[in-house]
């Protein structure tokens, strides 16, 4: 599995994710787990150090607004359908000084390293070719979505658990 550093987004917005799920769950189509939830990875790794949670937990932080944008799909065979977020100055600049944290971390992939990162919020994974018509319409026609990135959060994807490092409950292990 994984380890990530996240950010979280407002209720209103989560919820407006939520109900795209649900909407591409109700096709049968293969939508994050009952744990899942919506976020914007800023970086992902085999293992994030313990330690790293204390540093995570001294970058400076203030909630700001992005924006959920159009669809993309990554990949193709086994495709992930995704909602964009349009790049700001304020989530850009929070990404590369998160990254640099945990930039020697082992396991990091190359596309969640600075100037190849693509922000997102997943929507649906393991999409076949045969089902982006089917998923398409089922959330294309939503509008953008104004969301608030309200929090960092850390999650650890062997144990699936999540804690916050903006609000500094960080776990004891």
């Amino acid at each position: 599995m994984v380890q990530s550093v996240e950010l979280v987004l407002d209720e209103a917005s989560e919820a407006a994710v939520r109900r795209q799920w649900a909407a591409l769950s109700e096709l049968g189509l293969h939508t994050p787990g009952p744990w899942y939830r919506p976020h914007i990875t800023i970086a992902v790794a085999t293992e994030i150090w313990p330690r790293l949670d204390k540093v995570l937990a001294q970058q400076d932080f203030q909630p700001f607004p992005v924006r959920l944008g159009g669809l993309l799909v990554f990949g193709s065979r086994a495709a992930v359908l995704v909602r964009a977020v349009v790049p700001s100055e304020p989530l850009i600049s929070l990404q590369h000084r998160l990254f640099r944290v945990v930039a020697d971390c082992p396991g990091i992939p190359g596309n969640v390293r600075p100037d190849h990162w693509t922000p997102h919020v997943t929507l649906a994974r393991r999409l076949k070719p045969g089902q982006f018509d089917a998923a398409l319409g089922a959330v294309g026609w939503d509008k953008d979505v104004r969301a608030t990135v309200e929090d960092i959060r850390r999650w650890d994807g062997d144990r699936r658990a999540e804690w916050s490092v903006t609000a500094g409950d960080l776990p004891t292990r």
